[in-house]
């Protein structure tokens, strides 16, 4: 889920230059770019913080210009909560915004009509001055609304790259390249490939190490919530030891009687071991049932959705490695929570007996 949210927005590989926030385009052969092994597609693209209006509302965004290609390369069309996913329509320079920053604009998408922002992008190399205005100002219709992240739904709207262009009064300057590789291709192969045509003047990165404190917490949140898990299961076996006691407690005279007509301490160590371990192994087999049903209703049911995602189900999946890992550990825990506490309560109490 993760890598679906911030991978498809954020494209496989990222080209930037090493000099400054912007670069030429023509400083590099698109066509060559192309044609390096693992790239299947390529979109030039411009960002700049902008302030969009409507009425009497103001939001800062991050503008992000893109040539057409960028709407297959970010799968919009299985984003959008509204409208369509297109950068011009009718011959007419269209926008795509964030679902939470139109909502922040009171704006939304009409089934009939349309809808417009006035968007402010600042004057390159403009002075301010007394009376003067430091933004090129420009109305602009939206064709949808997309949902994506947190982050992109808040702060980004997506428009036609020429009209970036305009706005911002670049020539053929551009803010990086964003690659798309393809399937079968480890973005990190397809990333050393890039650097070694384009050479030390440009930083390519992959979406991994541009989200790397995302995916790390995605890869590490896993193993605390095991740790946790972990812990909660030693809790609970201190029922199980408890329950063992009481039940030894409440036998004591059935096991002298069992003792002084031959049974040994092996003997009445099993009695006890193996009832704990069938008191816990009932556990986990309700717990198995119970655990996995809720997992499938949700799988198949979409029961919760998650909050602030336009209907965007909860996300989870079945995996039978994690069922065995559970497995595995509890019934390490509910061995050693029965075999523990019966051997000491038979060595406490018949200490004479030699196991």
């Amino acid at each position: 889920m993760v890598e679906k949210l911030y991978s498809e927005f954020d494209s496989d590989v990222v080209i930037r230059s090493v000099q400054g926030k912007t670069f030429n385009e023509n400083q590099i052969d698109f066509e060559k770019l192309k044609k390096i092994e693992g790239v299947k597609s390529l979109s030039r693209s411009v960002e700049e913080v902008v302030v969009l209006k409507k009425e009497k509302k103001w939001v800062n965004a991050h503008l992000v210009g893109v040539d057409p290609d960028f709407l297959k390369m970010s799968r919009m069309d299985q984003h959008m909560i509204d409208g369509y996913p297109v950068l011009n329509e009718n011959n007419e320079d269209v926008a795509i915004i964030g679902a939470t920053l139109l909502d922040n604009l009171g704006g939304f998408i009409p089934q009939r009509g349309s809808e417009s922002l006035l968007f402010y992008a600042p004057k390159r190399d403009a002075k301010v001055r007394l009376g003067s205005n430091p933004f090129t100002t420009r109305l602009v219709r939206l064709s949808g609304r997309m949902n994506f992240n947190r982050e992109v739904n808040a702060e980004y709207v997506v428009v036609p790259l020429e009209m970036a262009r305009e706005l911002l009064n670049y020539t053929s300057d551009i803010t990086s390249i964003l690659v798309e590789a393809k399937e079968g291709y480890d973005n990190e192969t397809v990333k050393e490939n890039i650097i070694a045509y384009l050479g030390k003047d440009f930083v390519v990165k992959t979406n991994y190490e541009k989200n790397e404190l995302i995916y790390k917490t995605s890869k590490t949140e896993k193993i605390i919530v095991i740790f946790i898990l972990l812990f909660i299961f030693i809790l609970a076996a201190f029922n199980l030891v408890a329950s063992l006691t009481m039940l030894f407690i409440e036998k004591m005279d059935n096991i002298k009687t069992m003792i002084s007509f031959g049974a040994d301490k092996q003997f009445v160590f099993r009695i006890f071991f193996f009832e704990g371990l069938m008191i816990s192994f009932k556990g986990i087999f309700f717990g198995l049932i119970l655990g996995y049903a809720i997992c499938s209703a949700q799988v198949f049911g979409n029961v919760l959705e998650m909050p602030n995602s336009g209907g965007e189900p909860f996300p989870m999946r079945i995996s039978l490695g994690d069922g065995i890992l559970i497995l595995a550990l509890v019934s390490s825990l509910s061995f050693l929570a029965s075999y523990l506490p019966v051997k000491y309560l038979l060595k406490k109490n018949f200490e004479k007996e030699v196991f």
